[in-house]
């Protein structure tokens, strides 16, 4: 009698187990399916904006980037992911500047950190969304950011020409104003009178102030000098965009 109970018992619990799991499967018939058909739908597919996929240097519509070649993303990787790879270009003045000529970026040992892009001080990287990024060799994971030529330096107005070369002139006659000043101080003979133009009240005040000290006479003969070359080239430029303008 007893395993006749049990038996009933027995069958029971799995029926009831039986509409248990029905209900689940039920459920799932009439739930929204979430399988994506790729690559049938690559056209459409729905990506997350916030999903990192591959670095990449961000371009502008006249093929320029923002990267100035200072190595923060490089010093910030973790697993040495990025590698750059820099030159010394010479400037129209005469100056010395860095700037990128390689930006290597070596997608097999990326872990999406984002290190390289929020630590970047001109906003000059982003992460990409676009995952399709299998390959046959480990070597063709290595990408080469800067993939346009690199632009060479601006070359320099007529404005800013004239500029340096008033500001050279106003350094020469400064050093030389300031050796003649030496050369009569060591010969006990008053400073040599500097073409200088016009004095002011403050600029008359400022001499007698130094009158004891002909090198820095010099200096403020000097520094006037080129106050009135620079406010001369202001008026010459005015006088010309006027010109230009009628």
């Amino acid at each position: 009698m007893g395993s006749v109970k049990e038996y009933f018992s027995n069958l029971g619990s799995g029926i009831a187990s039986l509409i248990k799991g029905m209900q689940v499967t039920g459920k799932e018939f009439v739930t929204p399916k979430i399988t994506e058909e790729y690559p049938d739908n690559r056209d459409n597919l729905p990506v997350a904006d916030r999903f990192r996929a591959i670095l990449t240097l961000k371009y502008d519509d006249q093929g320029n980037h923002k990267c100035i070649a200072c190595g923060t993303c490089e010093r910030v990787c973790p697993n040495g992911t990025i590698k750059l790879d820099t030159k010394m270009v010479e400037t129209w003045d005469g100056k010395k500047k860095k700037k990128l000529d390689k930006y290597l970026y070596d997608l097999g040992s990326c872990t999406f950190c984002q290190l390289c892009v929020t630590n970047c001080p001109t906003d000059a990287l982003e992460f990409s969304n676009d995952f399709e990024q299998a390959v046959f060799t480990r070597g063709k994971l290595v990408k080469h950011l800067n993939y346009l030529p690199e632009k060479e330096e601006p070359k320099p107005t007529p404005e800013q020409i004239a500029k340096l070369q008033a500001e050279k002139e106003a350094k020469l006659a400064a050093a030389k104003a300031a050796a003649a000043a030496k050369k009569a101080a060591a010969a006990g003979e008053p400073a040599p009178a500097s073409a200088a133009p016009e004095l002011d009240e403050k600029a008359k005040k400022a001499l007698e102030a130094a009158a004891g000290d002909p090198e820095k006479q010099a200096k403020i003969r000097a520094a006037l000098e080129k106050a009135a070359q620079l406010k001369a080239q202001k008026a010459a430029a005015a006088g010309n965009n006027q010109a230009d303008n009628n």
